[in-house]
Order: structure tokens, then sequence, then C-alpha cells
């Protein structure tokens, strides 16, 4: 696993990696469209950073990243529905309207994995993966996310399972068939904030870091 991702990640050291989340601590995370970290809104149990979707509030990353290598790891509730986001501007007031969200979901008994274009891993609503590996509800599922000059991978569980170019024509055209179509800022920004979805159902997120690359 490590070898497949030799041509986009570089050779830095541990100390290169940006810790968000150690399974105590938040580091660098506020709420969307918020000055601090919305601690009614989440959680820390077992090392995880848990949503309360009641008070449900999207994270977003206060650092900003373009080439980026993000890891992390997941688990939902039965029926469960979450997102990472990448790009993430504050240009609107959902911050699925401007990022592209790699889905996080209960594929057994959410509707939407009954659609492979929203179903865990895929580009949401975009992009289907081609190799479905997704863990059933309670339990984790390992992600790691790749940027580098344009061209995006999503993994899960150790396995490459879609990637495309970020802007490019047939991007574009995929949005223009997409619930996306009349967002003016959706993917229009080459770099921007780290976004983890918090309204959407109990979602529980840990050992979450990230690299410039």
């Amino acid at each position: 696993f490590i070898l497949s991702l030799s041509l986009f990640v570089s050779c830095s050291s541990d100390k290169n990696w940006i810790v968000l989340f150690d399974g105590k601590t938040v580091q660098g995370l506020r709420g969307y469209k918020q000055s601090a970290f919305p601690k009614g809104s989440w959680t820390v149990v077992d090392g995880a950073l848990k949503s309360i979707p009641e008070n449900g509030i999207d994270l977003i990353s206060e650092e900003i990243f373009e080439d980026f290598e993000l890891e992390l790891e997941w688990k939902v509730e039965e029926g469960g529905n979450s997102g990472v986001f990448y790009f993430a501007t504050e240009k609107s007031d959902k911050i699925w309207h401007t990022a592209p969200e790699m889905q996080v979901l209960d594929n057994k008994f959410h509707t939407d994995g009954k659609n492979s274009k929203t179903s865990a891993g895929a580009l949401y609503d975009l992009i289907k993966p081609v190799i479905k590996n997704v863990k059933p509800a309670g339990e984790y599922n390992q992600v790691v996310i790749i940027s580098k000059n344009k061209l995006i991978q999503h993994w899960l569980n150790g396995e490459k399972i879609l990637e495309y170019d970020y802007q490019s024509n047939a991007m574009w055209k995929l949005v223009d068939k997409s619930k996306f179509k009349d967002m003016p800022y959706f993917a229009k920004a080459t770099k921007g904030s780290i976004g983890l979805q918090g309204d959407h159902g109990e979602v529980w997120y840990k050992n979450i870091r990230i690299r410039n690359l």
C-alpha cells in the first residue's frame, strides 16, 4: 500500500504531518463559518472525534491546502452519513456548496448506498468508486485522499477506489449533470480547507492527519 503511493508522496518524515486530531486533542479545526471549535457539536469518545448531530456543525481546517495527502479513519452508525471535503471555502452558507466530497456512508442501510455515485468513497454525486470495499456500520474505514497537480485519488481500506483530474473538462461535464450545476462556487477553488460533515447523523473520526506534498 505504501509503495503504491510512492509516485505521489515525497520522502517526508513523520515531522511533516500536521495532526488535526490525535485521539485526545483537536488542533487546527474550527466550525464552518465560525471562529472556534464547536464543542457542543462534537465530543471525544474512546479516542475518536464523534459528532453530536442534533447540534450539527461541519468542521473546517484552519490551514489551507493545495497538494496534500490526508489520512483518517471513520465509522458511522447504522444508516449513517457524513463526508470528507477538500478545497472548501466559506463563500457559501453550506460547505458542500463549495467543496468536492468523499462520501462517508453506511451503504447497506442508507438510501444513498443504492446509487454508486453517492455510495461510500464516491466523489459525491459525480464519480463512483471502482471497488466496493467499505466496511459495515460500526467498523472503522481507513481513508487516504491525495491531491497532486490537480490529480485527485480516493483510497479506502488500502485500495485506490477512484481518481480524476480536478477542474478538467471531463469533471465539469459531470458537474453539469449533477446537483451542483447551479452552485456558482462549487469546485472553483484550487486550494482550500479540509472539512468534516457533522450534521447528517452520528459519525466517528480518528487519526486525522495531513501533510503538504
